[in-house]
């Protein structure tokens, strides 16, 4: 069963079936409303049910607790239409501003970065380019209609191949692929740009990027879109991971730091294997934010990995440190079930 939801303030409709995402159905009638982690976790994607009603789906407390949702906000993100809706969101406008592609891609090198990160290199046919921001994610498109989400890894001046930052997830429907049968020359098919994690380039505030993991994925997308434009604005990158073999790319924000003075790099382990020798930060990649800007009300910070250290940041960074909710963007690597 499907229903018609209508959005506000433009007026633009679509058809929504009743077991998909708001935001899904959105998308897929190329109607780009603003989201992140799409997981329920980030809270960009909230917005409001001005008539008709919404199952709120896994939406998560801290982004949407019980006093907003009976004032009619929603994440769009989990909420699915139980009737026809008409919905308010912060913007609407066509996804064609950037087309969303559906291509065929080669792959040109597969790379390990780490025991259990693959670097996927992706060649586009000769006649096409992917226009996207630096931070947004496409979807690989299995051959049983299922998909699995990456950010882009490479800035969009760099787009000749498009690069992939893929972690190793036993049994997964697609990594396994990836680490085990997939090689140079195979095809894949993919559709995107997707997301709204990217750089506000209109504001002028210091930025700070989080990372866990291969979250440093769209970091490094970002970084170097920055770098390319000249961007003035101070940007600290904070890079979490377990133990040293994790930060599997550890020499280039080191190169960016020592070639860019605007730009510094605080790695952070959680937990560094004896034989690591580490002498850096330790603990919770977010906690070592924390303490290095107890007042966060003048900056920005992109947040990008795990579901739960995003909500832990967003929950920390805007009660304790004062970071404006509105500036806090996120974009969470969550893994499909198969």
């Amino acid at each position: 069963m499907s229903y018609q939801i209508t959005a506000q303030p433009s007026g633009r409709q679509f058809a929504a079936e009743a077991d998909e995402s708001l935001l899904d159905a959105a998308l897929r009638h190329s109607l780009s409303l603003p989201h992140g982690c799409k997981d329920g976790v980030c809270g960009a994607c909230k917005g409001k049910v001005l008539a008709g009603v919404v199952d709120h789906g896994r939406a998560q407390p801290h982004c949407l607790n019980d006093e907003e949702k009976a004032a009619g906000l929603a994440l769009f993100c989990c909420a699915m239409a139980c009737s026809d809706l008409v919905i308010e969101c912060k913007q609407i406008a066509p996804a064609g501003t950037i087309p969303v592609k559906t291509l065929p891609a080669r792959i040109e090198k597969l790379e390990r970065l780490a025991p259990d990160v693959m670097e996927l290199h992706l060649r586009l046919p000769a006649s096409e380019r992917l226009q996207f921001l630096a931070g947004q994610y496409i979807d690989i498109l299995l051959k049983d209609g299922r998909k699995r989400s990456f950010s882009l890894a490479n800035a969009p001046h760099d787009n000749a191949l498009l690069q992939l930052h893929i972690r190793h997830i036993p049994g997964g429907a697609f990594t396994e692929q990836v680490f085990t049968t997939l090689k140079v020359r195979d095809i894949l098919r993919f559709n995107g740009p997707h997301g709204s994690f990217h750089l506000r380039e209109d504001s002028p505030k210091p930025v700070i990027l989080l990372a866990g993991g291969t979250g440093f994925a769209p970091v490094k997308a970002i970084v170097e879109h920055a770098i390319a434009e000249a961007c003035p604005r101070p940007m600290i990158i904070y890079w979490g991971a377990r133990a040293r073999a994790d930060l599997y790319q550890d020499a280039l924000p080191q190169q960016w730091a020592a070639s860019h003075p605007r730009i510094r790099y605080v790695p952070v382990l959680s937990e560094p294997a004896a034989d690591d020798a580490w002498n850096g930060r330790t603990g919770l990649v977010h906690h070592a934010v924390m303490a290095d800007f107890p007042d966060l009300s003048g900056h920005q910070v992109y947040v990008c990995g795990a579901p739960a250290m995003i909500a832990a940041a967003k929950a920390d960074f805007t009660s304790r440190c004062a970071l404006p909710e509105e500036e806090f963007f996120a974009d969470a690597f969550s893994f499909a079930a198969n």
